[in-house]
């Protein structure tokens, strides 16, 4: 069966750096559009960011755009999150997601990932 699996949350300090990571398998990885989506306290699935099948168009929540970095190595059937200069409101769970559009839509991503927790003080 599909599986994504998301590694590399902790705790850190405001103005630190996270690299989350997301290993899938039972999916044919390249023909998968690949997104990473939060969900804070009190708010819907929030969405972060996206990254074509081939890698080469990526979409960043304007939240985020200029501090974190999204990348897939599809020989490794893995997708990245590079998270730079965090702030204590990106604190949140994040998962990862795999669909056949590159939208920043949560209901068109077909499987999801357990989560991997972030908290970054203040």
């Amino acid at each position: 069966q599909v599986q994504l699996v998301e590694s590399g949350g902790g705790l850190v300090q405001a103005g630190g750096s996270l690299r989350l990571s997301c290993a899938a398998s039972g999916l044919p990885f390249s023909r998968y559009v690949m997104g990473w989506f939060r969900q804070a306290p009190g708010n819907n699935g929030e969405f972060v960011a996206a990254i074509s099948r081939s890698g080469i168009d990526t979409y960043y929540a304007d939240s985020v755009k200029g501090r974190f970095t999204i990348s897939r190595d599809n020989a490794e059937n893995t997708v990245y999150l590079q998270m730079n200069s965090l702030k204590p409101e990106d604190t949140a769970p994040y998962y990862c997601a795999a669909g056949g559009l590159l939208t920043i839509t949560p209901s068109t991503f077909n499987y999801w990932g357990q989560g991997t927790q972030v908290t970054v003080s203040s």
